[in-house]
């Protein structure tokens, strides 16, 4: 069983590039959550930090481009704003990934700490150098 006090955090990088979201998403969160550790224990917070770089080039399977739908609400009467997947990529790619990424993880205080460890760019330049991230390549 693993400590709180006894963990260690890698970071790891992810490539976007020509990736599916849905497997990119299951592999960051894999990632974050701890679960490729052997110490993995699920209530602890036992995660690694992720960077995805190149958050515009990942890849949309399927008919889901035209047909998934990312809604928000202001609140008001009639305050309800829909998008498609293809404006979302156009606009806010990173954000369509912290989306998918932060719905494999839980839903409970365990989960908002580990969604602050979730870093994404649109292109390959980051400003984590200093903390030697790994690449990571994502299996599929």
């Amino acid at each position: 069983m693993q400590k709180k006090e006894a963990v260690e955090r890698q970071w790891h990088v992810i490539d976007a590039s020509g990736t599916p979201l849905g497997r990119l998403a299951s592999e960051a969160a894999s990632l974050i959550k701890g679960k490729h550790k052997p110490t993995f224990t699920p209530h602890v917070d036992g995660g690694d930090y992720v960077i995805v770089i190149n958050a515009d080039q990942f890849v949309f399977t399927g008919n889901k481009e035209n047909t998934k739908l990312y809604r928000k609400h202001s609140g008001w009467i009639g305050g309800l704003k829909t998008r498609t997947g293809k404006q979302m990529k156009e606009s806010h790619p990173e954000k369509v990934i912290q989306l998918a990424v932060h719905g494999m993880l839980p839903k409970t205080r365990l989960g908002d700490n580990m969604r602050v460890r979730l870093y994404v760019y649109t292109d390959s330049n980051h400003p984590h150098v200093a903390q030697k991230p790994q690449s990571y390549v994502v299996k599929g």
